[in-house]
């Protein structure tokens, strides 16, 4: 907006392009600059506080079309009440904007099958959301790839005698080119600009031209589970020291290997700078490892991480040490932490038991849950 480059501004001002992060939210942020001032971020965080209670609504508005007034009620509390949900507001991070999408996807999704599944207002909007949470973040093409095999499946069983496939097939198709199309003029000027074909953003977060530190990468996941070694250890090679009593027990077979990481990182630290010598060794370290125990690297760690993206806390946004476990250490902060992770699990187990429910008249209809 104040360069006209997509880029970060480093001392002394001079903007160096990037493409590490998709444009979607840049974009929401420029046009709450361009309405409310440069840098007014209170502005930005009503305004999503204001999205946020729609993404409330939504919900209950698509478990009102499903399953009746009652579910649409029970939608909205939990919805409105969710602390995961709330906390993004105050930040400026693409959640709120992301979760929007989602529940707009859905709602839109529902009505445009209500509307009987041709090109209606609906299936614009479906295609809208869904192109712009791609914009949002890489990982939301799961939400296309989700919704369209699904419009697809409804579209096959409700095919008409007097409409041909390729008729019923049409809406979706488009549907399909629309939450794509967006992303060709950010193609474009990847190419334009680093002679890279990168319509999503890369996965390592890095510029074309940057070292990779692979060896780093894959010692890391070695050994890495929480997000506590997400922010202490991996967001800080490269810029920040990385201490030794920052990693956990796991991260060490024998008392030679804890010599060796301590070695590495005592040479890392003297400038904070990876280069490639520290990267083979990292890399040594990690092969050793590997080596050493194949299924913890392949099977076990990558299990371990899962669930704990799926049932951590999340407090990381509140004022709640990120080794949260350690009650001696901090025994009311992690006393709140485990009833937020009780919270947590409690919505999975009410996703779940849903999932199993059976029918309920709603509108006039009977709709079967199982079926859906």
């Amino acid at each position: 907006m104040q360069l006209g480059v997509y880029s970060f501004t480093p001392p002394p001002g001079v903007p160096v392009p990037t493409l590490i992060r998709l444009p979607g939210y840049p974009l929401f942020l420029m046009a709450c600059f361009k309405i409310f001032g440069v840098e007014h971020y209170t502005a930005v965080m009503y305004l999503q506080c204001l999205i946020d209670l729609c993404t409330c609504l939504l919900i209950a508005a698509l478990a009102g079309r499903l399953f009746g007034r009652r579910a649409a009620m029970a939608a909205l509390w939990l919805s409105a009440l969710c602390p995961f949900m709330a906390i993004y507001t105050a930040a400026p991070l693409t959640e709120v904007l992301t979760l929007f999408c989602i529940a707009l996807t859905f709602y839109a999704f529902e009505r445009w099958r209500g509307a009987g599944m041709g090109f209606n207002r609906w299936l614009w909007v479906t295609a809208v959301a869904m192109a712009y949470s791609v914009l949002l973040r890489p990982e939301q093409g799961l939400l296309a790839a989700t919704v369209i095999p699904a419009m697809l499946w409804m579209v096959w069983h409700q095919i008409k005698p007097h409409r041909s496939l390729l008729q019923a097939v049409a809406p979706v198709a488009l549907t399909a080119v629309c939450v794509v199309l967006p992303l060709a003029p950010w193609t474009v000027r990847n190419w334009r600009t680093f002679h890279v074909i990168q319509p999503l953003a890369p996965r390592y977060a890095t510029d074309p031209g940057e070292d990779i530190p692979l060896g780093f990468q894959r010692w890391y996941r070695t050994w890495a589970i929480d997000f506590a070694s997400t922010e202490e250890v991996y967001w800080n090679y490269d810029s920040a020291p990385v201490e030794i009593g920052d990693l956990p027990a796991r991260a060490f077979d024998s008392n030679e290997q804890y010599a060796e990481t301590a070695a590495i990182l005592q040479t890392y630290n003297e400038s904070d700078n990876a280069t490639p010598s520290l990267d083979a060794r990292f890399e040594d370290l990690a092969q050793q490892r590997i080596h050493d125990d194949p299924l913890r690297y392949y099977v076990a760690l990558p299990v371990a991480r899962l669930l704990n993206m799926l049932f951590r806390p999340r407090a990381e946004m509140l004022e709640i040490p990120l080794e949260w476990w350690r009650i001696r250490e901090h025994p009311q902060t992690t006393l709140l932490a485990a009833g937020l992770a009780a919270l947590n699990f409690g919505y999975f187990v009410l996703g779940v038991s849903a999932c199993g429910g059976g029918g309920e008249k709603a509108g006039g209809r009977t709709l079967l849950w199982r079926e859906r």
